[in-house]
């Protein structure tokens, strides 16, 4: 206090201990001052015995714990983890996949055994390895590892993780739908149809199947337990209901076609007519059953007819024509059409109203599909092959013009490296519309009148054109009977829509068909560029050779006479060279049917 006399000064150090408190051992505080504290009391001595204990003590707890940590965190999956009874806790990922597949190993029978499944009423069995039931290792020591365990737990606690099955979804799905059998039944999807202008309903009805998410579950618990797994069959239903496909039909399909739609664009407008829409507006299903409206631009073109073409200008591809015996580029031309893009949209709008049917499009620039320069790429430069048949009649018989208008549609047809060529599909239907007449042709092992006979002797031509040129067959089939007009065997008949005659341009250059005729030949020729050194056909002798027989026909406009031709079988091969070398040789066999001699008359003695 102020004015009291203050004790002597100490010029050594003071050093203030606090008191710590340890088990089982007695700390004392210290003070260096010599005189005692501020309290007077002397100095007390700390025991070296005392403090020697101490430190051993908190050595000892702090290894234990440090001992423990490291036991409880071994590893990289948490101590005390079990996987279908195999322990892989406290190992590392290598050891604990090591220790799983052993326990898979020694599991082996069971795991391998067939799988019992009842699907709906019929029971089968399922081999693991036919639908991919496995264990991924790796997969479930990763998931072991993500175990959470805290350190008590690690010590002291237990835990099982399941392991991890894959299995082949298709291959279990096809496995399932094969068990099911006859028991099941196709989902009819929702639909409406046109009949004229006159919509039509499909309503729909549930499939009766497997669940396939649950079954691929149950089939997973039960292999891993060893035990049968029951699959019901349950109903699935499409998307759309029966409400849903009456409202379109009452709010879209029936306002649609109520009346026309006036289409305007800057060059004019046209009128679309019922018939058109019903022809154009379709309702897309999809695989949930949802069914959607929508305009089908390329129907609707196709129902407009020429309308289109008072507001277009189409589009021209650059082209070849042969003149002069060299091939002379047809420029490409740039044209302007409707933006379907935006014009199905726009009229699926108006259709469901009934004032305000007019639809605005624009006329968009339209570009070839096919410029000068890309046809130049082609390398279309000189002729690789040339094949002619001839046929009697002149030009005035129905079958020669059907020859000559189906050689007319295929004259200029450009065929991309890589792209296959279809008669059937370059051509159409070949009937009355198109041009074509009745004329002979075998149906049932006669001939018969029918309409576009004669464009099999086409088809012949352009096989063996294409053959020549070694390009690649892809789809023919020869006639039944033998024709001394063909090559045997290397030749093919058509008829649509089943038979057709399909090639592959199988080269890196672009070819060009081109045809042309007389009054009694038909001649293919194919332009590329030569990349063979020769294309010819080795034949085989003729073997199996029958004779005809003599038939009789009642006689009328409709019975065609024939003289007959053996039958017989033959291969013939096309050897193909190039750099001097055969580097192909391929084989086509076929058997020729002997054509009887048929007679438009009684049989005699009858």
């Amino acid at each position: 206090m102020y004015g009291e006399k203050m004790p002597a000064a100490d010029d050594r150090p003071t050093i203030k201990v606090a008191a710590v408190s340890w088990p089982g051992v007695e700390m004392e505080p210290v003070a260096t001052p010599p005189g005692g504290d501020a309290t007077g009391r002397p100095p007390r001595r700390v025991r070296p015995a005392r403090l020697l204990l101490a430190g051993a003590v908190t050595a000892a707890v702090l290894a234990a714990g440090i001992g423990l940590g490291a036991y409880a965190y071994a590893g990289d999956v948490p101590r005390g983890t079990t996987v279908l009874g195999a322990e892989v806790g406290g190992r590392s990922r290598a050891e604990a996949a090591e220790a799983l597949r052993a326990e898979l190993a020694r599991r082996g029978d069971t795991l391998n055994a067939p799988l019992p499944v009842t699907v709906g009423e019929k029971k089968a069995e399922l081999n693991p390895s036919d639908v991919g039931l496995a264990i991924d290792v790796e997969a479930t020591v990763a998931a072991a590892a993500r175990a959470d365990a805290h350190a008590v737990s690690r010590l002291v606690g237990s835990r099982t993780v399941e392991p991890v099955v894959t299995v082949d979804p298709a291959r279990l799905a096809a496995a399932l739908r094969k068990a099911m059998g006859s028991q099941g039944r196709e989902m009819t999807m929702p639909a409406i149809i046109w009949t004229g202008t006159t919509p039509k309903p499909v309503y729909p009805k549930p499939a009766l199947t497997v669940d396939t998410a649950a079954a691929t579950d149950a089939v997973k618990s039960g292999w891993l337990a060893a035990r049968p797994v029951t699959v019901p069959l349950v109903e699935k239903w499409p998307a759309t209901s029966r409400e849903d496909v009456d409202r379109l039909i009452a709010e879209v399909a029936r306002p649609a076609v109520a009346a026309p739609v006036t289409l305007t664009t800057d060059g004019g407008s046209i009128t679309i007519p019922p018939a058109a829409i019903a022809g154009s507006l379709r309702f897309a299903v999809d695989d949930a059953g949802t069914l959607t409206p929508k305009v089908d631009m390329k129907r609707l073109r196709t129902a407009l007819g020429g309308r289109l073409a008072k507001l277009e200008v189409e589009p021209r591809d650059a082209g070849l024509t042969i003149s002069g015996g060299k091939p002379k580029v047809l420029p490409s031309k740039a044209g302007r059409q409707v933006d379907a893009a935006a014009l199905g949209p726009a009229l699926l709008a108006v259709l469901p109203k009934s004032t305000g049917r007019t639809v605005t499009a624009e006329l968009k620039p339209a570009a070839p599909e096919l410029t000068e320069a890309e046809l130049a790429k082609l390398g279309i430069k000189e002729r690789v092959s040339t094949f002619t048949t001839r046929f009697t009649g002149g030009l005035s018989s129905p079958r020669s013009q059907n020859i000559v208008q189906a050689a007319k549609a295929v004259d200029g047809a450009l065929v991309k490296p890589g792209q296959t060529f279809s008669l059937n599909g370059h051509t159409g239907e070949r009937g009355y519309d198109q041009g074509y007449k009745d004329a002979p042709t075998i149906v049932n092992g006669k001939l018969v009148p029918g309409v576009g006979g004669g464009v099999s002797q086409f088809t012949t031509t352009l096989f063996n054109a294409s053959y020549y040129a070694g390009l690649e067959d892809v789809e023919h089939k020869p006639h039944s009977f033998y024709f001394s007009r063909y090559p045997a065997v290397i030749e093919s008949t058509i008829y649509w829509p089943h038979l057709d005659f399909k090639f592959r341009n199988n080269t890196p250059h672009g070819v060009l068909i081109d045809t042309s005729y007389t009054s009694s030949t038909i001649t293919v020729s194919i332009w590329s560029t030569k990349i063979y050194d020769s294309v010819k056909t080795e034949y085989g002798p003729r073997r199996n050779i029958t004779q005809p027989k003599t038939v009789y026909l009642e006689p009328g406009p409709n019975c065609i006479s024939a003289v007959g031709a053996i039958g017989f079988a033959q291969d013939a091969y096309r050897v193909i060279k190039k750099d001097g070398k055969v580097i192909k040789r391929e084989k086509f066999s076929w058997r020729y049917d002997a054509e009887p001699r048929f007679i438009c008359a009684p049989e005699p003695g009858t």
